[in-house]
């Protein structure tokens, strides 16, 4: 099926911001979270089945939206500020001779790569364009618009904002969300010079697959794991409890013993800190919760989820507390003397979840209606989960890479598999 399936490029070009940049705009300085944050992209497809030839509406409205976030027209320089020169952002428009159905059946992670106009990994996040566009053509009139942003200028929040930006200008929509560019003022930079290279932690030969948590699924899920503690856990809590079980059970199979580990579950703090920031704040703007299984014995499903509870409390009360008091500098110091140490070591597992649920992906309309799926795709850093939101808003895809070893025995654990379905096709209706 990979083989088969072949996206042509057609065309590329550089899209510029319709109107130039103001002179007392053209240097925006990085946030301290934007920069310890690594040079990679952040990578989104959306799936339509409608939008043939509207290349044009995509490329005009592009160059409008860049007028509004400009720092995405921007270059890097010196992990310290962007220079806002209005370099462009690149514009491919490609296509693919088959359609839009074939992709949505059981969907091949390798083929979805060709969707995007960027590897995540590429050093282009960190020297060249901040943004990447590319739309695809299909024979039955539908599209695909892969996005990539520079992580050095966008968590995942920023990512869709971005895209429900491009989508209402395009649609002449009256919901248009401006971008808030005030991260120094929140997160003030420090003198930092961090080799710019693309993130090579947990970088070994690893697989991606996709589980799907349908709405009843998660609901009977939720209802499992509840317990005392935890009376109604969360769509990500019971999600990452049960794979976090899985996961550590295909680890103690394949080592033949058990290995502590670390599931870190990636927190917004728009809403957190007081006052609390803009939902259209731009930059990264993320936290990480740690919950971490040290023991030498098997927890039950409730008592996992019951440390990611608790975690998370805590966060609010300790993390954020940090931040306001201390800065973030000292917060970020400190956990990174916590689990930086247990993320290289190789004694201790550290599995790294972000949460883009509740994030309206799916209300991207370009004036032809809604995606009918808006997927991730693989990454070369192993032990990483993407969780998202299904298109009903109550089920999640959960994105997992993992070492090939440890992926073959989690996508036949049985419990994994009462609740979520091995990469079904996505409905077309």
């Amino acid at each position: 099926m990979a083989m088969a399936m072949k996206v042509e490029i057609i065309h590329k070009e550089t899209i510029k911001p319709s109107s130039p940049t103001p002179p007392d705009l053209k240097t925006l300085k990085l946030s301290l979270l934007d920069q310890f944050t690594p040079a990679t992209y952040t990578p989104i497809i959306l799936f339509y089945p409608a939008g043939a030839e509207r290349s044009q509406n995509l490329k005009t409205s592009l160059s409008e939206t860049l007028t509004l976030w400009y720092p995405l027209a921007g270059r890097l320089k010196d992990n310290a500020y962007i220079k806002c020169e209005d370099q462009g952002a690149k514009y491919v428009e490609a296509r693919i001779k088959c359609p839009l159905s074939d992709i949505l059946n059981k969907p091949d992670v390798e083929v979805l790569k060709q969707f995007l106009p960027a590897s995540i990994e590429s050093p282009e996040a960190a020297t060249g364009n901040f943004l990447l566009v590319q739309a695809t053509f299909f024979d039955c009139g539908g599209l695909a618009i892969g996005v990539c942003i520079s992580h050095k200028m966008a968590d995942a929040a920023t990512l869709n904002t971005f895209v429900r930006s491009w989508a209402a200008t395009a649609n002449s929509s009256s919901e248009l969300v401006r971008p808030v560019f005030m991260g120094a003022s929140i997160f003030p930079p420090i003198d930092l010079s961090i080799p710019m290279t693309p993130v090579e932690l947990m970088q070994r030969k690893c697989i991606t697959k996709r589980f799907v948590f349908s709405a009843s699924k998660l609901a009977a899920l939720r209802a499992k794991v509840a317990s005392t503690s935890v009376p109604k856990p969360s769509r990500v809590e019971a999600v990452s409890g049960l794979i976090w079980k899985g996961v550590m059970t295909a680890v103690r199979s394949n080592f033949g013993c058990f290995r502590p580990s670390v599931w870190s579950i990636s927190v917004n703090l728009r809403k957190r800190l007081v006052p609390a920031l803009p939902e259209n704040y731009s930059g990264n703007c993320v936290g990480f919760i740690g919950p971490k299984n040290i023991e030498d014995n098997e927890l039950e499903l409730q008592e996992l989820v019951g440390r990611i509870r608790k975690e998370m409390e805590e966060f609010g009360e300790n993390y954020v507390k940090k931040i306001q008091e201390d800065g973030a500098l000292l917060a970020i110091c400190d956990f990174s003397k916590e689990f930086g140490e247990l993320a290289k070591s190789n004694h201790t597992d550290f599995y790294v979840c972000s949460s883009w649920c509740k994030f309206d992906i799916y209300g991207a309309d370009f004036g032809w209606g809604r995606p009918i799926w808006v997927s991730s795709t693989s990454t070369e850093v192993r032990n990483v989960a993407i969780l998202m939101d299904t298109r009903d808003g109550d089920g999640i895809e959960a994105w997992l890479t993992l070492s090939e070893e440890d992926m073959a025995l989690l996508e036949s654990n049985q419990e994994l598999l009462e609740f979520a379905a091995l990469n079904p096709s996505v409905p077309l209706s």
